[in-house]
């Protein structure tokens, strides 16, 4: 009666191949726990760049341009308003028409410029409340909201090679200007 008790049939066979492959496994573990425990944490260096006057990241980054006392980036809280990004500007100047201004009461969004536009006058009155879009300047039509500088640069020039616009909706067909931007501009231009 030798071995009457056998739990697996050829278990010695299996005992001779299991060994050494558990430990393979177990010094394969024990060399990838070692050398995650050895090397320290990858820190990257902060780089210090240029300053560029940007206010520390909390909250909205704002831009106020145009006629405030003060132009530049303003970071402001969250749900605060057009009006708010102005008043941190330093308000209104005297030069400012009060007849273009953005909508005082919409809610600012992260990375927005607001454009303050500077009154036309002529012999002391305020004569522009809106800008025609086939005679005005790059200048000029920068300060109309939904266009930036590259845009009334766009509209210039297409203007100047075509022979200008027939039609306001020409902005968003040919120039590709958004269908949002164009519902507020469009109130700012006439041909």
């Amino acid at each position: 009666m030798r071995d009457s008790l056998r739990l697996l049939p050829g278990g010695r066979r299996l005992l001779v191949l299991a060994v050494p492959v558990l430990l393979g496994v177990g010094l394969v573990a024990g060399a990838f726990l070692y050398a995650a425990a050895a090397s320290p944490a990858a820190v990257q260096p902060e780089v210090a760049g240029p300053d560029l006057g940007v206010p520390p990241p909390a909250g909205l980054l704002i831009d106020v341009i145009g006629a405030v006392d003060r132009p530049g980036l303003y970071r402001m809280n969250r749900g605060d308003r057009v009006y708010d990004a102005i008043a941190a500007a330093g308000g209104l100047t005297g030069d400012a028409d009060p007849t273009r201004l953005p909508d005082m009461a919409g809610r600012l969004t992260d990375g927005e410029q607001i454009k303050v536009p500077f009154a036309k006058s002529t012999a002391g009155s305020l004569v522009i409340t809106r800008t025609n879009l086939n005679t005005a300047t790059v200048e000029e039509l920068e300060f109309v909201p939904g266009f930036s500088a590259a845009f009334a640069q766009e509209v210039v020039d297409y203007r100047t090679n075509f022979g200008g616009f027939q039609n306001l909706r020409e902005l968003v067909e040919v120039l590709g200007m958004s269908e949002s931007e164009f519902v507020i501009a469009r109130r700012y231009l006439t041909l």
